[in-house]
């Protein structure tokens, strides 16, 4: 019998009227290098180990399996509206999503990135994104607020929580990474220390929580957890090519509205 699925919540989040989770990579079906929550479609995995982690994650959320909705994310700072759900095939191609619909769950697959949940509770209106180094940089988290304002939501009724990521100790990057972020802002320099030779390290999620605060939110919380250093709890884009591996697995982390 498989273990009941314990996702990392955030305070800033009611108990009521909400559920929400970071699922970590424990408590699936799946095997081998995708053991065991993967929950990503994306990755050569079993299809049915796949799709029986998402309906243990739905189940967990208190929705149906039918309800859970995942993107096709590429790294860009598109959000779409959620009225009803898609299927795979019909997924749009965007980093960010909004509804105001009770029942529907939205869904973000990472493997490093941060994933950020959003809930305005007055206004009913949640919204997840998908913030690597590019949608964070190219305005991800604030197209995911202003599609939340666009159904009635209020900048400073709005809590996000940022969940587990890649940390700052574990993201080496090149020279021309640090030039190009410090170029789009001097003020972005606080975000690297210094590395071995011409490498730094950045700091994902404290620039991801930066551009959240600038956005003039009401509440921030952070998950502290590094998906690189975690290989118990966390799969990894990054370990995955360190060690040579042919593909990774992808938590999720999901947000759905319950009845009020």
């Amino acid at each position: 019998m498989q273990p009941e699925l314990i996702p990392i919540q955030a305070s800033c989040f009611p108990t009521v009227g909400i559920a929400h989770g970071f699922f970590t990579r424990q408590g699936g079906s799946s095997t081998g290098i995708y053991e065991s929550l993967n929950c990503g479609p994306g990755s050569n995995d079993a299809p049915d180990a796949v799709a029986m982690n998402r309906m243990r994650v739905t189940t967990t959320l208190g929705v149906g399996v039918t309800q859970l909705v995942t993107m096709y994310q590429v790294h860009g700072a598109d959000c779409v509206q959620v009225e009803r759900p898609w299927t795979r095939a019909d997924a749009p191609r965007a980093d960010a999503c909004v509804t105001n619909v009770t029942g529907l769950a939205l869904g973000i697959l990472t493997a490093d990135c941060t994933p950020v949940l959003f809930a305005d509770t007055q206004a009913r209106v949640i919204g997840a994104a998908h913030a690597g180094w590019k949608g964070a940089r190219a305005g991800v988290l604030e197209s995911a607020i202003v599609g939340m304002e666009a159904l009635g939501a209020t900048r400073r009724n709005i809590a996000a929580a940022i969940g587990p990521c890649i940390s700052q100790a574990s993201y080496e990057v090149g020279p021309e990474f640090r030039a190009a972020l410090v170029g789009d802002d001097a003020d972005n320099d606080r975000f690297f220390v210094a590395g071995a030779g011409d490498r730094s390290h950045f700091d994902l999620p404290a620039y991801v929580t930066a551009r959240l605060v600038a956005s003039g939110i009401g509440r921030i919380e952070r998950v502290e957890a590094d998906t690189a250093s975690d290989p118990a709890r966390f799969f990894s884009y990054r370990r995955t090519c360190l060690a040579g591996e042919p593909d990774y697995g992808r938590q999720i982390s999901a947000i759905t509205l319950l009845p009020a």
